[in-house]
């Protein structure tokens, strides 16, 4: 799956220090996140990509495509409380509750 979101970076011009940043951008939740949380990350299908990833400025930018990926694209199911805590990195984490 690919995220919908933003890279930059800049260049500090009194050291010559560069910072790059990114962003994942969010959309409204659909029915499946809802119980979760009021947003969800921007899904895009394989085939929108190019589209996204386009560099050239044209009259239509992307915009449409930020928008929640329909709810029967999609699958939820609970895990591990111990994938909440960036410390826990097992194989563990895989398996439910």
């Amino acid at each position: 799956m690919g995220f919908a979101g933003l890279w930059d970076a800049w260049k500090d011009p009194a050291n010559g220090s560069w910072l790059q940043s990114f962003t994942i951008i969010t959309t409204d939740a659909n029915e499946v996140m809802a119980p979760i949380h009021t947003r969800m990350p921007v899904i895009l299908h394989e085939s929108e990509y190019n589209r996204w990833l386009d560099r050239e400025v044209t009259e239509q930018p992307p915009i449409d495509l930020l928008r929640p990926l329909p709810a029967d694209e999609m699958e939820a199911f609970e895990v591990n409380k111990d994938v909440g805590n960036v410390r826990n990195n097992s194989a563990e984490l895989l398996n439910s509750k």
